[in-house]
């Protein structure tokens, strides 16, 4: 595939999505090479940094304040903390820091400005930053441009006709309207979405249709698997099958071919065998973390991970 495209219809999605997985891994694995190096993958570093108390009610999410979860509440962490996390991030072969707060929106107060401190001190280490901090008005977003964000993660989650089942706190267009003022603000776009929530392969399909229909695609795409957090809603779904995460790769990867394809929430549930057939299918980034969590739930250990691309022949992307 030589060409972009952002007019996918429903049916072609359809066609791939259900094609033999050998033959679907092949494609999207010849897609990878023809827009990527096949052993490059960039290492992300994703830090909470403040974490729980969301008025949100994602059904999936233990940092929202109504579920009786396990995770303890922390205010917005001090900037030298974070900078410190964020250069020993880097010297561990990161190319990307990630920082989370559990806000259903952006406010203009005086923790909006304090993250414009860590933004522009991140960008100081020669880091690309990412922030996902709920919705953003386009003002908003313009401030943290100017400080330097290289990109914001705002993910779909599934698809339009599913939304309503899993989030009652806003509607689907709040999303796309904050990738929106993402876009117009010249922040590159991390958006992907979360299966096993309960959706149908329809509602996965939908969730990529939308994608990879936007004006111009996301430069990331997270794929995330559910991670059942005890005391949510979703606490009893079962565990996603693998073979799901790596039909989604594979056609994320053909659909949106220049996009970083991000194996993120549920690698620690999966074995160096299975992430391996992830990283085939088109899988080219991963998150890690000093602490072994993805936000609030398990990630691999820093050793585990660098012997796994030890293992497959796999380096860390520069940002250089």
């Amino acid at each position: 595939m030589e060409q972009i495209r952002n007019d996918w219809s429903i049916e072609e999605i359809k066609l791939l999505y259900h094609e033999p997985l050998l033959e679907l891994v092949y494609k999207a694995a010849t897609v990878h090479r023809t827009w990527h190096s096949s052993s490059a993958v960039q290492v992300c570093t994703l830090l909470s940094i403040k974490t729980g108390g969301c008025t949100e009610d994602c059904a999936y999410c233990g940092q929202a304040a109504r579920y009786h979860t396990n995770i303890t509440v922390k205010a917005l962490m001090d900037k030298e903390e974070v900078l410190s996390i964020a250069a020993r991030a880097k010297a561990s072969g990161s190319s990307r820091f990630c920082m989370a707060a559990a806000w259903r929106e952006v406010r203009d107060n005086k923790d909006f400005e304090r993250v414009l401190e860590m933004v522009k001190g991140i960008n100081a280490l020669g880091l690309e930053v990412c922030c996902t901090l709920g919705m953003l008005t386009e003002t908003q977003a313009e401030r943290l441009q100017a400080a330097g964000l290289y990109a914001y993660n705002h993910n779909l989650d599934s698809s339009e006709r599913y939304y309503d089942e899993i989030i009652s706190t806003r509607i689907y267009g709040d999303r796309l309207n904050t990738l929106n003022n993402v876009r117009k603000a010249g922040i590159s776009v991390c958006c992907g979405g979360i299966i096993g929530l309960g959706e149908t392969h329809e509602d996965r399909i939908g969730m990529l249709h939308t994608l990879s229909n936007l004006p111009q695609h996301p430069e990331s795409v997270p794929i995330n698997a559910l991670a059942r957090v005890p005391g949510t809603p979703l606490q009893d779904l079962t565990k996603v099958d693998v073979w799901d995460m790596v039909r989604m790769i594979a056609v994320a990867r053909i659909l949106m071919p220049k996009a970083m394809v991000r194996l993120s929430a549920g690698r620690s549930e999966m074995s160096t065998t299975e992430q391996a057939w992830c990283f085939m299918a088109g899988a080219n980034s991963i998150f890690t973390s000093e602490s072994e969590e993805l936000l609030v739930t398990p990630n691999p250990k820093l050793d585990e991970d660098r012997a796994m691309f030890e293992l497959l022949g796999l380096t860390p992307l520069s940002n250089k």
